[in-house]
């Protein structure tokens, strides 16, 4: 398993937290993700995914992904 910490622009409310995880917690290989304004820490199988499709997942719900 790995781990990630992504920084992610345009978040500002609960709303915002609830799509990005949607949109994580919806990628195969994710085992569990922690979101909340402006970050998002995430543990995946990286035989399965890897952070440019969770960084893609979070541009599809509309925010962006700067570090």
């Amino acid at each position: 398993m790995s781990e990630v910490t992504l920084k992610i622009d345009g978040m500002s409310c609960g709303h915002c937290v609830m799509s990005v995880k949607k949109a994580i917690d919806g990628i195969d290989g994710v085992s569990a993700s922690e979101v909340a304004v402006g970050n998002a820490k995430v543990v995946f199988d990286e035989s399965k995914t890897n952070r440019d499709a969770l960084a893609d997942a979070v541009k599809n719900a509309g925010y962006k992904v700067t570090g």
